[in-house]
C-alpha cells in the first residue's frame, strides 16, 4: 500500500491508466470511423488502408507520451497534417492530436507542443489551398479553438501536479521535521535520564567504597541508594523506548514536583547536602511539573558532575502566573562561555540546552546567574497554565 500523502483518501487510476485511455480512446473512435467511411464511399484499397493508416498511427504513437512527450506531439501532428491533407474529408476529428496537445503540455513540453501544433495547422491551411481544398471560416475558426482548449487543459493539468508535488514536498518535510522534533525530544529525555542516574550512581558508589570498612550502614545505604537509583533509571529508559517501538503509553507514570525530595535524597553524600525549599500552597499543571522535575534533575547532576560544590538549595514558588524554580550551589560558579553553551563549571553546554529547550516548550525560560551562595543560580520560569 503507498504510504499516505496527507490528503483525504479517493479515487486513484491505476497504474498505467494516463498512458493506455488516451491510446485506446483515440483508437476506438478513430480506427473503426476510417474503416466505416472507406466501406461506404467504397474507396480503392490503397487509399482505404491510407486512411486506416494514418487514423491508427496518431494513437500508437501516443505510447511514447510519457518518455518522449515533446517528440510525440511532432509525430501525432505530422499524422493529423496527413489526415486532414490525404484523406476523405468527413469523419471524426483526430482525438489524438488533442490527447497529444494534452500530455506534452503537462508534462513540461510546451515549446514542442506549440511549434509542433502551429507548423501543422499553418501547413494544413496553406497547403489545403494550394490542393484545392476549400474550408468553411467557421470550421477553421472552431478548429482553432478547439486546439487551443487542449492546450489550456494540459497547462491546467500542469498546474495541477505541480501544486500536487508541492503539497507532497511540504507535507514530506513537516513530517521530517515532526521526526526531527521527536528524536530531539527522545534524546533529551534519554540524556536527562541516564545521566542524572549515573551520576548519582557514581556518588554513592564513591560514599559506599569510601565507607566500607569504617560505617558499613552508611556503606549499606549508599548501596541502597544505588539500587533504588538503577531501578528507577530503567524503569524511565523502559518508558522512552517504549514509546519508540510501539508508540504505546508510559509504563510509569511522569515524575513530578512531588518526586523532588527523593530526588535529592538520591544526590546527597557525606561531602554534598541538598536541600528543598517548597513555598507552593498549590501544583501546577502536570506538563510543568514534569518539566520542572526535569530541569531540576539535570540541574542538581551538573552541579554534582562539574561544579565542586558542597551544598544545593532548590526552590518551588509561585510568582504571579509563572511557576519559578531556583537551583543555588555554592560551587565554582560560572565560567566563561557557558551563557552560549559552550561550556564551564555546569558542563559542556549540552543540558543547559536542554533546559531551554525544554522551558520554552511550554512558552518559559531558564535563566544562568550568580548565585547567594557563591556558586551559580539556575532560575526557571514556565507558565503555571503550561500553554506553550
Amino acid at each position: 500500500m503507498p504510504p499516505w500523502d496527507g490528503r483525504p483518501e479517493r479515487f486513484r487510476p491505476p497504474p498505467g491508466f494516463v498512458l493506455f485511455a488516451p491510446v485506446i480512446i483515440s483508437l476506438l473512435v478513430q480506427v473503426p470511423a476510417a474503416i466505416g467511411f472507406a466501406i461506404w464511399t467504397h474507396a480503392a484499397w490503397p487509399a482505404a488502408i491510407l486512411h486506416i493508416g494514418l487514423a491508427a498511427a496518431g494513437p500508437l504513437a501516443l505510447l511514447g507520451a510519457r518518455r518522449y512527450p515533446g517528440p510525440t506531439v511532432a509525430v501525432v501532428a505530422a499524422a493529423a497534417l496527413a489526415d486532414v491533407l490525404l484523406a476523405p474529408d468527413l469523419g471524426p476529428p483526430y482525438l489524438a492530436l488533442g490527447f497529444a496537445i494534452v500530455l506534452a503540455v503537462a508534462r513540461g513540453a510546451v515549446v514542442w507542443a506549440v511549434s509542433a501544433v502551429v507548423a501543422a495547422w499553418v501547413a494544413a491551411i496553406v497547403l489545403g489551398s494550394m490542393y484545392g481544398l476549400s474550408w468553411h471560416p467557421f470550421r477553421v475558426a472552431f478548429t482553432t479553438l478547439a486546439l487551443a482548449v487542449c492546450f489550456g487543459i494540459g497547462w491546467f493539468v500542469r498546474v495541477r501536479r505541480s501544486r500536487a508535488s508541492a503539497y507532497r514536498a511540504e507535507v514530506l518535510r513537516r513530517r521530517q521535521s515532526a521526526e526531527e522534533r521527536e528524536r530531539v525530544r527522545i534524546a533529551r529525555e534519554l540524556h536527562d535520564v541516564i545521566g542524572h542516574a549515573l551520576s548519582q550512581i557514581n556518588v554513592q558508589a564513591s560514599v559506599g567504597l569510601h565507607l566500607m570498612d569504617r560505617d558499613t550502614e552508611q556503606a549499606r545505604a549508599a548501596l541502597g541508594n544505588i539500587k533504588e537509583t538503577s531501578k528507577s533509571a530503567l524503569e524511565e529508559v523502559r518508558t522512552v523506548l517504549g514509546v519508540i517501538r510501539d508508540g504505546e503509553a508510559p509504563l510509569a507514570p511522569q515524575a513530578e514536583l512531588a518526586e523532588l525530595p527523593r530526588l535529592l535524597r538520591g544526590i546527597r553524600s557525606p561531602g554534598f547536602d541538598a536541600h528543598l525549599d517548597d513555598r507552593l500552597t498549590e501544583s501546577p499543571r502536570r506538563a510543568v511539573q514534569f518539566a520542572g522535575y526535569r530541569i531540576a534533575q539535570e540541574a542538581l547532576t551538573n552541579v554534582v558532575r562539574h561544579a565542586g560544590a558542597s551544598r544545593a538549595v532548590v526552590t518551588v514558588e509561585r510568582s504571579g502566573d509563572d511557576f519559578v524554580l531556583t537551583i543555588d550551589d555554592d560551587g565554582a560558579g560560572i565560567a566563561s562561555g557557558v551563557e552560549s553553551g559552550a561550556g564551564g563549571g555546569l558542563g559542556d553546554g549540552t543540558g543547559i540546552l536542554g533546559m531551554r529547550e525544554r522551558a520554552a516548550l511550554l512558552g518559559g525560560s531558564v535563566e544562568l546567574g550568580v548565585s547567594p551562595l557563591g556558586g551559580t543560580r539556575i532560575t526557571a520560569r514556565l507558565p503555571w497554565g503550561g500553554a506553550a
